[in-house]
């Protein structure tokens, strides 16, 4: 799997140019939230020039990634008579992200789609790779498929208008690419972290690197394993106990701030259990305090409560819950089992408590 991946500042301004020296599909439909859609969808829209654009807009918000919403974009596309000669835009988070690839993926057996994605989060992680999904009841990501997008266009300026709590939540995900691959990456972060929350800090050099070497890392994983067979599994870090905590907030949580509490969490288990250098847990908690974020299971939800939603995970295997751990910052365990480690229910639950 390989993507083109485009990181300019004012992009968003000449995405339809962009996409189009791609792919030449007979229409573009925009996929977006209308947050998003009230902030951009008319610039992007011009930047298409005479072609044909439509845009559907949906809620903000996690709650919205469903099966439903899936339906409500994909009936939307057929009521405007939508062909196979279309390609999708998805111009959004991570949510849109998700749902747009997923209804690409789906439409008609398969659509191209462009991902456009407006946070850190989506920019650094979730646009790469060609995962998409929806939420169900039981969990978070269940019902989805592997379709790389066409291309990626990731605009810098687009995080000026990014509320800071969700620029944090990206940055727990540029922190978790240092833990599973490059400690020089982490400590370069711990050292910008100021500087990328300071006002500004979206047009600084630090936000530049931090985007560019973020991608390169996830790029890298992807095409040695496009279907998580394998190494891909690394990227889990944090994701085990963090998507518990996030489905069992109702989707209160931002999913980085979920991930960051998964990431303390887990780097402890690994710890506990004897995977990890002694140390490795109390760096990754002292970068997302730094940070601003989170580290601990919340208060409202019971450790048995939390191991139970871990059963819900797509990295569950025959009943027992697989867990992507580091053995340091910088390089993460299991590399003899499949890069996943099972791990017993007391350990979790004694880290949980």
């Amino acid at each position: 799997m390989s993507e083109r991946v485009l990181v300019r500042h004012g992009a968003l301004a000449s995405l339809g140019a962009l996409a189009a020296e791609q792919l030449r599909p007979h229409r573009w439909v925009i996929v977006t939230d209308e947050t998003v859609a009230s902030l951009y969808a008319d610039r992007v829209v011009r930047s298409f020039g005479g072609a044909r654009v439509d845009v559907i807009a949906i809620p903000p918000g996690e709650a919205h990634k469903t099966r439903a919403t899936w339906a409500e974009v994909t009936d939307r596309m057929l009521a405007l008579g939508v062909g196979r000669d279309a390609a999708v835009v998805a111009l959004g988070g991570g949510v849109v992200g998700d749902l747009a690839g997923f209804v690409a993926a789906t439409y008609m057996r398969g659509i191209p789609v462009v991902q456009a994605p407006t946070t850190l989060l989506a920019m650094i992680d979730a646009s790469i790779g060609g995962k998409t999904a929806v939420d169900t009841p039981a969990g978070k990501n269940l019902v989805g498929a592997f379709h790389a997008p066409a291309l990626v266009v990731a605009d810098p300026e687009a995080l000026g208008t990014l509320p800071l709590p969700e620029l944090r939540a990206g940055l727990a995900e540029a922190l978790k690419h240092g833990v599973v691959a490059d400690a020089d990456y982490f400590a370069r972060l711990e050292h910008d972290l100021p500087a990328l929350v300071a006002p500004g800090g979206h047009r600084g050099e630090a936000m530049a690197a931090l985007i560019a070497r973020s991608i390169a890392i996830k790029q890298d994983v992807v095409q040695r394993d496009a279907r998580e067979d394998g190494v891909r599994r690394t990227l889990n870090f944090g994701h085990t106990i963090g998507h518990a905590v996030e489905a069992l907030s109702a989707y209160r949580l931002l999913h980085g701030e979920a991930v960051a509490i998964g990431m303390a969490l887990e780097s402890r288990l690994a710890e506990r259990i004897g995977v990890a250098e002694r140390g490795t847990a109390s760096r990754v908690a002292g970068a997302l305090a730094r940070a601003g974020l989170p580290a601990a299971r919340p208060a409202d939800q019971a450790p048995d409560a939390v191991l139970a939603a871990t059963r819900s995970d797509k990295k569950a295997r025959a009943g027992a819950v697989e867990y992507a751990l580091p053995a340091r910052v910088g390089a993460m365990a299991g590399a003899d089992s499949g890069w996943s480690v099972r791990v017993p229910d007391e350990a979790v639950l004694e880290v949980l408590a």
